[in-house]
């Protein structure tokens, strides 16, 4: 059997004119502003004109903790908007916006994969539609208009030593992790550390994320906090009055991107926090339009549960009042066998007792979902060729003495038509109830909400926080800030804070070595382990595979 490529496959389809998308899924042509004939932004004046019509159910793709073996999350995501096209229902996929670090790193883009995906693929993983460009335009005008008011006399003192906002762009270099700016005199500013983040962890695309509007958005950003004074008091994107000229270049990419999966369900595709740096959403106004526009609204949080479904649940969801109806949590054989000790090179060979030993990983994964969180679950096992009827029927009998239905899901070889199995669990679920329940609640003290975090999704031991951790959470309760939710920054590879840590770990402490406050977004970010905002490129990054033709067309994009 000949294989093609994620983007062979995406090339060689029939892609619709978005037009005809967009009228299937009831957005008229006044809403839509075109990019071509496959994608359009649409406005947001949608979501006040259909303020009456009730929701659809919002389900959410979450799954274990990744390895190198893969899950398929997205994918799963949109083949199971697909499957459930094929039951008659009209499903709207919500998803993020793949960042350019890794693209061209070593993780690879973000619109799915096989027969499940989000199309045009090259535009997706790429520049898309410029909504990541404008963050970091407006991330770095702020950067700019803080070094600028320093120069021309610091009226507001601000401490130089104690700038906490730095510069982005959307690559991994390590190169510019730190920096030492303002060299050549005193014309060029003065001379300070500095550094850049990757623009998917810029404060600023979390509160384009969770913005609900223009008016929002402007709050938002002027709350953003950008260092201190000498006299200790937050020094705020608002003083620097800066928050207008962001918002007019974040303006048009307030607006959700519509595209299209292979087999033709409308998706919504928008913001891209990172999940193990932020919170790993897509934006709040791209949720809501597909819970009005679908009677399904299939979105995805980042990595594992333990930190994209979480952030999901206890940040955006409490921000923005929404309720799940259902989750679904992904999962490979091999990335199983990955957890219970199996080598990578084996992982294509039966071994039951390594399966055995990892399945705890999905196991407790799956009791967050319904017992912390309190949400209907369902596990989706993503097939491989290697997968065995033992493996699987063991996956299926430890799911089940959870009482969590395993189903077979076979959507990146078959597009919706191996998500239907899948698509039937979930309308069943959705026809019970959900109550969607907190990890924490949010006047507990910031040390309290941490633990709680550890304890009852982690289910480590507790919550070991730095000495300067210790200053920071009291300065931060004392400013105002105690009583927002927490956005843990960990690795996604583990539970615990060590990413060696496979499986279902027990017995350790999270070590939280800094907080600090995303005051615009409305949470507080707790730094754990060696975890950056950074990333660097790999030994053989994906970049040197990829090339452009004569004719513009483009090749080796996974």
């Amino acid at each position: 059997m000949s294989y093609k490529s994620d983007i062979e496959i995406a090339q060689s389809c029939e892609i619709r004119d978005i037009r005809e998308i967009a009228a299937a899924a009831g957005i008229g042509g006044q809403y839509l502003e075109l990019h071509g004939s496959s994608k359009a932004k649409v406005d947001g004046a949608l979501l006040r004109d259909m303020a009456g019509k009730p929701d659809g159910k919002l389900i959410l793709v979450t799954a274990i903790t990744p390895t190198p073996a893969g899950e398929g999350k997205t994918t799963t995501t949109i083949g199971l908007a697909d499957g459930l096209r094929r039951l008659g229902k009209k499903p709207v996929v919500a998803l993020r916006e793949p960042s350019l670090g890794p693209v061209f790193g070593v993780k690879g883009g973000a619109a799915g994969g096989g027969y499940a995906q989000v199309v045009p693929m090259e535009d997706i993983n790429l520049h898309f539609t410029g909504d990541f460009h404008a963050v970091g335009a407006a991330n770095n005008l702020l950067a700019a208009m803080l070094d600028n008011h320093i120069f021309h006399g610091n009226a507001l003192d601000i401490d130089a030593r104690r700038i906490t906002w730095r510069r982005a762009v959307d690559m991994n270099d390590r190169q510019l992790r730190g920096i030492v700016c303002g060299l050549g005199g005193r014309a060029n500013g003065s001379p300070r550390e500095d550094g850049f983040d990757i623009t998917v962890a810029s404060e600023i695309m979390a509160v384009l994320c969770l913005s609900e509007g223009i008016e929002d958005l402007k709050a938002r950003l002027a709350r953003i906090i950008v260092g201190y004074s000498r006299g200790g008091a937050p020094v705020t994107a608002g003083q620097l009055k800066a928050q207008g000229a962001m918002a007019a270049l974040l303006r048009d990419a307030l607006k959700p991107n519509l595209v299209q999966t292979l087999e033709g369900a409308p998706a919504l595709v928008h913001g891209g926090p990172f999940a193990n740096i932020a919170h790993g959403c897509n934006s709040v106004a791209a949720t809501r339009m597909a819970l009005k526009l679908g009677d399904y609204a299939v979105t995805e949080a980042g990595f594992g549960a333990d930190l994209g479904a979480e952030k999901f649940l206890d940040i955006k969801c409490r921000m923005a009042g929404l309720e799940p109806s259902a989750a679904v949590i992904v999962a490979t054989v091999r990335a199983l066998k990955h957890h219970g000790g199996a080598a990578k090179a084996d992982l294509g060979a039966e071994s039951l007792p390594a399966l055995e030993k990892g399945l705890p990983n999905l196991i407790r994964h799956a009791e967050n979902m319904s017992e912390v969180f309190g949400l209907p679950a369902v596990v989706a096992v993503n097939r491989f060729p290697t997968d065995t009827e033992a493996e699987i029927g063991l996956i299926e009998e430890r799911c089940g003495e959870l009482g969590v239905k395993a189903v077979l899901s076979d959507v990146w070889a078959r597009g919706g038509e191996g998500g239907t199995a899948l698509a039937q669990e979930v309308v069943r679920l959705c026809e019970g109830k959900s109550r969607l329940r907190f990890a924490y609640p949010l006047d507990a003290p910031i040390e309290e909400k941490l633990a709680a975090i550890v304890k009852r999704v982690y289910r480590g031991d507790g919550v070991a926080l730095a000495d300067a951790a210790k200053k920071q959470a009291a300065q931060l309760e004392a400013l105002g800030f105690g009583g927002l939710p927490i956005c843990m920054a960990k690795t996604q590879y583990s539970f615990s804070d060590d990413a060696a840590l496979l499986g279902a770990p027990r017995g350790f402490t999270v070590a939280v070595r800094g907080l600090r406050v995303s005051a615009g977004a409305g949470f507080i970010v707790a730094l754990t382990g060696d975890i950056m905002t950074m990333p660097g490129l790999p030994k053989s990054p994906s970049a040197e595979r990829i090339d452009v033709d004569a004719s513009g067309r483009i090749s080796g994009l996974f």
